[in-house]
């Protein structure tokens, strides 16, 4: 009897540990940021980063501008990252148009 109580916890052990590590793996792929859409939109927003800290540095736009833009851009990423971890890593081809809509407001911004 003892053997078998020992096989079983042994089992559910087994069991337990496999689905722990399936949902940390299903978790990992849940980030995929590597997604087409997802670089694309996420390049574009480093590429307005570097816009914004170049109109701050030759005098362009104040800190205060600056600052607004990294802030808009900063919630169009963190929009990018909500959409994706709702889609298991990727955004749709809707969700992209809409994050390169706000992404042209932003640019259209930079540099007036």
């Amino acid at each position: 009897m003892k053997s078998t109580t020992a096989t079983i916890s042994v089992t559910a052990l087994a069991a337990a540990a496999l689905t722990a590590l399936m949902a940390s793996t299903a978790t990992a792929g849940k980030w995929a940021q590597n997604h087409p859409r997802r670089a694309e939109v996420n390049a574009r927003l480093n590429n307005q980063n570097r816009r914004i800290n170049n109109e701050l540095k030759e005098g362009e736009i104040t800190k205060g501008q600056a600052n607004a833009l990294h802030h808009e851009d900063h919630q169009i990423r963190q929009e990018e990252r909500d959409m994706a971890s709702q889609n298991g890593g990727h955004i749709t081809k809707g969700e992209q148009n809409v994050l390169n809509q706000q992404e042209n407001k932003v640019s259209r911004q930079i540099g007036q």
